[in-house]
């Protein structure tokens, strides 16, 4: 309630933000920025790129008013102090600590580990114990093949001895850890793109599991697809609270895992920069003014349409005093050098059914022509955009199936451009999202018939 009456209009209390951030007590502030200094000769030539960026544009914007710094000061500052804890670890590391798990101790991951396993079948059992053999002897394409022939049986009904006295859960369970253990693999042997897929069918049979969340954050890293990784880091934090983990350092890691990532996907970003506000209630429009005015003069290089999204509450990662205090809502705004992507993607916030709503007919199949056209001069452009804004955004409560339907949108523009592979992906993506829905908040009857 402090908290509230104190941070009631962003632009007057800033420096609370601090205590929601969990960057410790204000009294710490100081020191953590003087570790944050002798930090700096240890970052990552992703961190070092994105600071230079930043303070290539401090050096090139005009001198500020006191009042209008404030909403600076509140959002962007406070946010880079959170994001300085990325130097403690490399996002490789979480990876090697949670994604390339392979534990005597966790042969499947089932949902409710207190449910006893199943009875395997033992063509089955003994097909999975090989790939792992070869696994631990770092034999990663023996190791695939022999995953690979696990599935094929799973998928031919060779997977429990009497499914008569199994759930339809446990044979879910069972294919979704063999999609896991291709997914590792694959990646071992550099080879994301082949991994995606069945990344995304790990979760559609097993949502409620955060490792495959988060294995789907490592493939989209390796393809360089940062907001898409964010994103899937966000949920697996989402879902390994809901599911009752308890593990501080594990959430810790998540957390610092989505904070990389979103800090590679500023920094890649080209046609927009972005600035996140924290409020409580709903600004007036005095307020929003203010805030696009700092927007522009802190990077007036972008500043052909700048645009504060008001459809969404977006949230960054807390990294301590876990579960302590709820998360601190952000405003999102983003600001283009083209004026035709700025104004495609302010319309796409406020349609309910909003992708690729600059076409004439944006229901209706396109000629591959028109579908060529429109994705040289806008498309791709729009969606990374999108996929950006998804990545600190839980859910959209325009649309139950929002980003569902979007990835289906998009798989049906792949199609008309005959990228074939990619619509796929994208496709298994979207039923990966869907599958997802329900644990990410309370949906109405209705919504979850539709979903």
């Amino acid at each position: 309630n402090l908290a509230a009456n104190k941070l009631s209009d962003t632009p007057e209390a800033p420096q609370e933000v601090k205590i929601h951030l969990g960057c410790g007590g204000a009294e710490n502030i100081m020191e953590r920025r003087k570790k944050a200094e002798k930090r700096k000769v240890k970052q990552s030539n992703c961190v070092d790129k994105a600071r230079h960026k930043r303070k290539r544009e401090n050096d090139e914007k005009p001198a500020v008013e006191k009042e209008e710094t404030k909403v600076e000061t509140g959002s962007w500052s406070s946010l880079k102090l959170l994001f300085d804890e990325i130097t403690l670890i490399n996002p490789m590391d979480i990876e090697t600590e949670l994604v390339y798990t392979d534990k005597e101790d966790i042969f499947f991951e089932f949902t409710n580990p207190a449910v006893p396993l199943p009875c395997i079948h033992k063509q089955l059992q003994m097909t999975l114990q090989k790939g792992s053999t070869y696994y631990r002897q770092e034999k990663y394409a023996a190791a695939l093949q022999q995953f690979s022939a696990a599935l094929k049986l799973c998928s031919q009904g060779t997977a429990i001895d009497n499914p008569s006295e199994s759930s339809a859960e446990d044979i879910s369970s069972i294919a979704s850890f063999i999609e896991t253990k291709l997914v590792i693999c694959y990646l071992k042997l550099k080879k994301p793109d082949d991994a995606l897929n069945h990344a995304h069918r790990s979760i559609i049979l097993n949502p409620a599991y955060f490792r495959n969340h988060l294995r789907q954050a490592a493939v989209f890293r390796c393809l360089k697809r940062y907001s898409e990784a964010a994103r899937s880091a966000m949920i697996a934090d989402y879902i390994y609270c809901l599911t009752g983990g308890t593990e501080q350092h594990t959430s810790k890691l998540i957390r610092l895992y989505w904070q990389a990532m979103i800090e590679e996907a500023i920094t890649e970003a080209v046609s927009f920069s972005v600035l996140y506000t924290p409020f409580v209630v709903q600004l007036k429009a005095d307020k929003i003014n203010k805030i696009n005015n700092t927007f522009a003069k802190k990077y007036p290089h972008h500043v052909d349409n700048i645009y504060t999204d008001l459809h969404r509450v977006h949230f960054l990662p807390q990294t301590t005093q876990w579960l302590s205090a709820p998360p601190q809502q952000y405003l999102l705004t983003l600001g283009f050098s083209n004026k035709d992507i700025g104004n495609t993607f302010e319309k796409w916030s406020s349609q309910i059914l909003p992708i690729f709503s600059e076409r004439e007919a944006p229901l209706c199949s396109p000629t591959k022509e028109a579908a060529e056209i429109y994705w040289n001069r806008i498309g791709q452009h729009i969606v990374p955009i999108i996929d950006f804004v998804n990545a600190t955004k839980l859910v959209d409560y325009r649309c139950v199936c929002s980003r569902g339907i979007e990835k289906l949108h998009y798989a049906s523009l792949l199609g008309r451009l005959e990228r074939f592979k990619e619509k796929s992906q994208v496709i298994n993506q979207a039923m990966a999202e869907l599958a997802t829905l329900p644990y990410l908040h309370d949906i109405s009857q209705q919504d979850a018939k539709l979903v």
